[in-house]
């Protein structure tokens, strides 16, 4: 137990530290400004060339979308996530140690050139994300968290950003064995999470891309507004287009859906009048559903 706590300890200081360095010296390899940048670039894009011309420029809610920036991007990790995740990493390699397992990498790809290992990493995560948020849309208990969402009823680059903390820890608990495996490097993993970050800001951002033929690659904001409509066709009652980056995923599993490019398409909860619009109610409301108090 004193080791957990001794860890505890360590990573609130050890957080908070990385935290006010990462504001205090912008620098290439600074999330927060990474985050910060590549949000106002495409905000940016977004007021040149508005696939909605008639949605407002800072939309309904955009405020609580940049507060949940902040919180599910750093403070979430600051107050409790950071310490916890790593409290969880040490319980699991402690499980394995009684079984005289003390290294889990299965097949080591540090060796590979650098383009290849970005790869691997990359397709290996973007097929992980997919299949976890198909299970965010199928599963009861992880629909009431993914809700928070889906609860957005403009669509912006911002709206990347609305979701649920318990969705970090779902994520982060469910990709950290198979990246592991692989032994994953911290430098491969931030350039990996950073172009995730950019293109999924773009795949929820008010702008019309043209992929071409290279929709049945990658994910746009065309295809992505028909997995935040409101209302689900018969055909797809629980979801559809759960692609990140890639929407190969989509076609390959016939979980995709875009019978058109409908700027107009209405997105939301099919009962968002029931749906809280504060923060502190959003982050309440699913654990009210999931523990009987509807």
């Amino acid at each position: 137990m004193e080791k957990y706590l001794k860890i505890i300890q360590g990573a609130y200081s050890g957080y908070f530290s990385y935290f006010i360095n990462e504001m205090l010296n912008p620098s290439w390899h600074n999330y927060f400004y990474w985050l910060v940048g590549a949000s106002l670039a495409i905000w940016v894009l977004e007021i040149m060339f508005p696939w909605r011309k008639n949605q407002p420029l800072i939309r309904e809610h955009f405020w609580l979308d940049a507060f949940y920036l902040l919180w599910n991007y750093f403070l979430f990790s600051l107050i409790a996530y950071n310490a916890l995740s790593m409290v969880g990493v040490q319980a699991f390699k402690d499980f394995l140690g009684l079984f005289g397992i003390t290294n889990i990498v299965a097949v080591n790809i540090e060796q590979l050139p650098f383009w290849s290992k970005i790869l691997i990493i990359f397709v290996m995560r973007d097929f992980m994300q997919w299949a976890i948020h198909r299970l965010l849309h199928n599963v009861g208990w992880m629909w009431e968290f993914h809700k928070v969402h889906h609860s957005t009823e403009e669509m912006g680059f911002a709206a990347l950003l609305r979701y649920h903390w318990m969705e970090n820890v779902i994520y982060r608990s469910l990709e950290y064995i198979p990246l592991a495996m692989v032994g994953v490097g911290l430098t491969d993993f931030f350039i990996v999470h950073i172009f995730t970050l950019v293109t999924g800001q773009l795949g929820h951002a008010n702008l019309k891309i043209n992929l071409g033929p290279l929709k049945y690659l990658l994910n746009g904001p065309q295809m992505h507004l028909w997995h935040h409509a409101k209302y689900m066709p018969e055909s797809h009652p629980n979801g559809f287009n759960y692609g990140i980056t890639l929407s190969i995923w989509d076609y390959l599993f016939g979980t995709n859906y875009w019978p058109s490019d409908d700027e107009n398409l209405p997105v939301g909860l099919p009962d968002d009048e029931h749906f809280p619009k504060d923060f502190v109610g959003q982050n309440v409301r699913p654990f009210q559903r999931i523990f009987g108090k509807k």
